[in-house]
């Protein structure tokens, strides 16, 4: 039977794309691959999340429709060369037993979750 395989990408309206585009890959490593940006497959961990979640949910900024979910290998790394960067990291940071959770947001006001997945090594 046809089916769904997996997430193709994220899609997000910018004021400014290009703009936008140069600060992802300056500050959290996009590599451009034509028209578009990705991450190594092998980098990737293999579970993706899709979530819902209702129009009052304060989780992330109810007038962003939507939140993009960065996967790293070192949270606490990523987070504090950020802050050396002058990148806006919300001092909030939660751990699970599925990973660790910080927020950065970007240069148009868009909240940025990142994740640092439980390794099974």
């Amino acid at each position: 039977m046809a089916s769904i395989t997996g997430f193709g990408g994220i899609f997000l309206r910018a004021d400014d794309p290009k703009a936008l585009y140069q600060w992802y890959e300056r500050h959290l490593g996009l590599a451009k691959s034509g028209g578009a940006y990705t991450f190594p497959l092998p980098t990737q961990h293999p579970e993706l999340i899709f979530s819902l979640f209702r129009q009052d949910n304060d989780y992330f900024p109810t007038a962003q429709k939507a939140m993009i979910n960065l996967q790293v290998d070192d949270l606490d790394g990523v987070l504090d060369r950020l802050i050396a960067e002058g990148v806006i990291v919300d001092p909030k940071r939660e751990s699970y037993g599925f990973g660790k959770f910080g927020w950065i947001t970007d240069p148009e006001g868009n909240r940025v979750e990142l994740w640092q997945p439980v390794t099974t090594e």
